[in-house]
């Protein structure tokens, strides 16, 4: 039979309290538990980062170094763009020539469809500088050639629908090819000023907006073609040819002959009828081209 000493009973050590039997104090799990408490702020077990910027630099220098560098390359490359960029694209120029409004843009049309009735073609100047389109109708601008033009395909593009000839292609070639002879035009007259010797303010974003107003008397054309067929087409592009001759003689005159004007040289001069002969090229040039773009859109 057990003895007393088998009914004794071992104290059981409650939570919170020391076993008897052990020596030290085991202090790991405290320790555990303060050191997971601190780091906790920091997500992933990390101590939580300083949101000084030194302390920031200080834990990773060399990316920050990186990043200042890159901020710097990208300064100074946005920098050099800004000088260098009218050098190929003069946008202070460009906005000269869209500086246009409403009352503008309307005046100027009746003055493509009415020449005749204009009296005074002078540019007015302010200092030296040409005052903005808005301000003055003789004053060339590229909104109008830009719409019009625009303007210009997506009438084809109808002509060409209402035929049942449509295609993207197509319509494509017809754009490509109204921009092939813009171009073709402007090199053209920039070659015969300078093979007549002629030093005139006229510049090549001028000759492209003179050259550009063709485009409204086509639009008005090819309208009047799919309106009321192959007569209204001719009679409106008739009076729009012949409205769109007098306008660039009347206007190209003062830029091509105003040196001649200003010297004093006689009219019968050998150079200064050079000079007359190239006004009227390029005025009776666009009643061709009008005629040539738009003559295959009605039927």
């Amino acid at each position: 039979m057990p003895g007393p000493a088998s009914k004794r009973r071992i104290p059981v050590s409650q939570p919170g309290m020391a076993d008897p039997h052990q020596l030290f104090d085991d202090t790991s799990a405290a320790q555990s538990r303060g050191y997971g408490a601190q780091r906790a702020p920091g997500d992933l077990g990390y101590p939580a980062a300083s949101a000084t910027p030194q302390a920031a630099f200080l834990a990773d220098p060399v990316s920050n170094m990186a990043m200042a560098y890159g901020s710097s390359l990208a300064a100074q490359g946005k920098e050099l763009v800004d000088k260098n960029i009218d050098r190929f694209i003069p946008v202070t120029k460009l906005k000269y020539y869209f500086a246009v409004d409403t009352m503008y843009v309307g005046r100027k049309l009746g003055l493509l469809f009415f020449p005749y009735l204009h009296q005074d073609w002078e540019v007015q100047y302010q200092q030296d500088t040409p005052v903005a389109p808005r301000f003055d109708v003789n004053a060339p601008d590229l909104y109008i050639p830009a719409m019009a033009f625009i303007t210009y395909v997506l009438v084809a593009g109808l002509a060409l629908g209402t035929q049942d000839r449509f295609s993207p292609d197509l319509l494509g070639l017809q754009a490509s090819s109204a921009l092939a002879w813009l171009t073709l035009e402007v090199l053209a007259i920039l070659l015969s000023l300078y093979l007549v010797t002629v030093n005139t303010d006229l510049t090549t974003i001028d000759l492209v907006a003179f050259l550009g107003y063709k485009y409204v008397g086509m639009i008005g054309g090819v309208l009047m073609g799919l309106l009321f067929g192959k007569i209204g087409y001719y009679l409106v592009l008739g009076w729009c040819c012949v409205s769109i001759f007098v306008f660039m003689i009347r206007t190209l005159r003062l830029k091509i002959l105003a040196e001649a004007a200003a010297e004093g040289v006689p009219v019968r001069e050998a150079r200064n009828q050079l000079r007359m002969y190239l006004t009227m090229a390029v005025a009776a040039a666009q009643p061709l081209l009008m005629y040539w773009l738009t003559f295959h859109l009605v039927r």
